[in-house]
């Protein structure tokens, strides 16, 4: 049958309403990670909460996993730039006239509707979508074009959508140029989604995004996905990975370059093997993680890491000599595994930096709950750009800043985001704790711009800034973020708290203090984005210059 017979989805009646914001007894992550459905309802019931809150935990990682996963290249709702450019009224087709070559490439740009309904132009075109790279995003199958953004669990199923996907995969003889399957509920589609797969592996999918939307939340993924050596793109959510034991040794992406992990249930072993079997691998993303993540690298091509809403308990850089990046965001600080219906309370975890020469970009790191090894003398000297997490109104926390600085003697640029605590202070630390506590390197001799997050005035925060202000000889900036709640009507309270930083005598005469007062009104953690963290054209991905919207602050 011609293709667009084989997309005819619109009768289908599918709502898809955005997710109600998840109750907050459902905020704790590791409620809904890596258990059973029993031991989940069990656990819910205890804490006294109905067991149909369940499915707000689950709609809550779909939302995560669908906010972080990379967009298809193509969207049935682009505007046409050409659309309103004047034409001859000649009735003269001339872009049937461009060479077979141009009209594939425009074929395989269009979302796959718009690719088949080329054929209907003329019979030029007819035979262009079965040569051409086809991109295929299930999601612009829905009646909407997705535009209505995820289907939540307990919505009803696409089930024609899932029969459009078999149907064009099967007719199109490939190659696939993308490939996104991120609507279908997997479990009530086991058949299908083997074959999916093989038919993927055959044809020679080029960029692959493949979600299972719960329940289950582990249901395993066929270890065909490693015959998939055309893959140059592979991002994977809520899955448990293939026992990598019983794969053909084999196996290799060998033209792999990015891969993406979300909220997937997966052994060491396995994750250490998919690394192996990636010889140009270069930027490796994990989101969430359905148990402790223990991450050794001896890996000869990454240079950009992102892990982020997972529980890292050891990173061991053993030899990485292209890594540039690693990044750590919204890290959890209880294990998702469950001991007796109870959450495991994190040690401290460690980031060992073995051999990784090329490292210029760091964080957020957190004094105080994380250990930093190194070489012998815990040394980092490639590290240019630092990003660090502290509570400074923890007193045993704000003691191992020192530490961790000493370790980058070579930093220019260091973020500190300040954040709350949700207890009583437990001590604060002046001036003369940092000017005791011996030299820091790179704060005398390189570092040439801080900033500062969510300053709240506290005597430790003022503290450190100060003794940065009067030792860095180098200095050329100071941005300080003032939180919210600093600011009350009538008074001279920010001036107040900033008065013995903007009088004290700074070591760098050239050096600019800019005060802007912050945005955030949510106490949420440091402004990320793991799209400019992987662009190595975005020199510095932590300023992102979020608090210029606010606006800035005047204490003359």
């Amino acid at each position: 049958p011609p293709l667009p017979s084989l997309l005819q989805t619109e009768t289908l009646a599918v709502s898809s309403p955005r997710p109600p914001p998840p109750p907050a007894a459902m905020d704790d992550a590791h409620v809904i990670q890596g258990i059973s459905w029993s031991d989940m309802v069990a656990h819910m019931e205890r804490g006294g909460m109905d067991r149909g809150m369940v499915y707000f935990g689950y709609n809550l990682i779909l939302h995560y996993v669908y906010s972080y996963l990379p967009d298809p290249p193509v969207s049935p709702a682009a505007a046409l730039s050409l659309s309103a450019a004047p034409s001859p009224n000649d009735g003269v087709d001339r872009i049937s006239r461009l060479p077979d070559a141009v009209l594939r490439d425009i074929v395989s740009r269009l979302p796959a509707k718009d690719a088949a309904r080329t054929a209907a132009l003329a019979s030029r075109w007819r035979p262009l979508w079965r040569s051409a790279p086809l991109t295929l995003a299930d999601s612009h199958l829905l009646p909407d074009g997705g535009a209505g953004g995820q289907l939540v669990i307990g919505a009803a199923s696409p089930r024609a959508v899932t029969a459009a996907v078999s149907r064009v995969l099967a007719a199109h003889p490939g190659p696939f140029r993308c490939v996104h399957l991120t609507r279908t509920t997997m479990e009530e589609h086991r058949g299908e989604m083997a074959r999916w797969l093989d038919i993927l592996a055959a044809k020679g999918v080029q960029e692959l995004v493949f979600v299972n939307r719960p329940l289950p939340i582990d249901l395993r993924l066929p270890a065909t996905i490693f015959s998939c050596a055309s893959l140059t793109r592979l991002h994977l959510g809520i899955w448990r990975l293939p026992d990598t034991a019983a794969v053909p040794r084999a196996a290799r992406f060998p033209n792999l370059r990015d891969l993406g992990l979300y909220w997937n249930s997966m052994e060491d072993r396995d994750l250490d093997f998919m690394l192996e079997r990636s010889p140009v691998l270069e930027s490796l993303f994990i989101l969430g993680f359905q148990s402790g993540l223990r991450l050794r690298l001896v890996n000869q091509s990454l240079r950009c890491i992102q892990l982020g809403f997972s529980f890292a308990e050891d990173i061991d850089l053993v030899d990485a000599p292209r890594l540039e990046r690693l990044f750590q965001f919204a890290e959890l600080t209880e294990s998702p595994k469950m001991n007796n219906g109870r959450s495991t309370r994190k040690r401290s975890s460690v980031i060992k930096i073995g051999s990784a020469p090329k490292l210029r970009v760091l964080g957020y790191l957190k004094p105080g709950e994380q250990e930093l090894a190194g070489n012998k003398e815990n040394i980092v000297p490639s590290v240019q750009i630092l990003g660090i997490e502290v509570q400074f109104g923890v007193r045993n926390t704000v003691k191992k800043v020192p530490g961790f600085l000493r370790c980058f003697p070579n930093l220019e640029t260091l973020h500190v985001q300040s954040r709350p605590i949700s207890e009583e202070s437990t001590g604060k630390v002046s001036v003369k704790f940092w000017q005791e506590g011996g030299p820091i390197k790179c704060i005398l001799q390189s570092i040439k711009k801080v900033f500062f997050y969510e300053f709240r005035g506290s005597r430790s925060e003022v503290s450190f800034l100060k003794f940065v202000a009067e030792k860095a000889r180098v200095l050329e900036q100071m941005v300080v973020v003032v939180c919210i709640e600093c600011f009350s009507p009538g008074d001279d309270n920010v001036r107040v708290k900033l008065k013995p930083l903007t009088s004290a005598k700074w070591n760098s005469k050239a050096c600019r203090l800019e005060l802007f007062r912050s945005p955030v009104t949510d106490g949420s953690g440091p402004a990320y984005n793991h799209e400019l963290a992987s662009d190595f054209e975005f020199a510095d991905p932590f300023d992102l210059k979020y608090y210029k919207k606010a606006g800035r602050i005047s204490v003359s």
